[in-house]
Parts: C-alpha cells; structure tokens; sequence
C-alpha cells in the first residue's frame, strides 16, 4: 500500500517557524506537529533565504486523523508510566490499601 505525503500550508509551516523564534525548541515543534526535526530546518532555511518566496506551492493542513492518531500515542504512553509509577509505589510500600 503507498503513502501519501503529506502537504502543508504555507500559512502552517510559517506558525512551526514562528513557535521556534518565540522560543520552542525544534524538538518540541516536530513531536507537537508530529513532522521531522530535519524538515523544520529545511523550511527554516528556505525562510532565511527569501522570506516572500519561500513556500510558493500549495498544501493541505494537517488532517485531524494524524492529531487524533498523536493524542492516542500519549495517552497509550502516559498509562504505561502511571502504571510503572503505581507498581513502583506498591513496592516501596508507600500506598495505603
């Protein structure tokens, strides 16, 4: 089965950019926006070099679908660690039953 890639706004590639200036790391940007650290310093630098021409083509934002499919990741991932945290707590003998 082929996958599709995924295209993004032009509108959307300058909001990662912006979050990285105000601050946010391009780690952070990449696991929120579920794309790769290495195309964010691509778009970056296309951004220095030519700011008005930089993104000319057309894309699709994001799909709920690839959020949904993110938010199901963590939750999966934070209920492993609360669970490795109760039985941790269980064998320390710091609960009370």
């Amino acid at each position: 089965m082929a996958r599709r890639r995924r295209r993004f706004t032009r509108e959307f590639k300058v909001q990662v950019l912006n979050e990285i200036t105000a601050g946010k790391t391009i780690a952070q940007a990449a696991r929120e926006h579920n794309i790769h650290e290495t195309l964010i310093c691509k778009w970056r630098k296309d951004y220095e070099k030519d700011p008005e021409a930089a993104f000319p083509g057309n894309g699709n934002p994001t799909s709920a679908e690839a959020k949904i499919a993110e938010l199901e990741r963590m939750v999966g991932r934070l209920t492993m660690e609360n669970d490795l945290l109760k039985k941790a707590l269980e064998r320390s003998g710091q609960t009370k039953k």
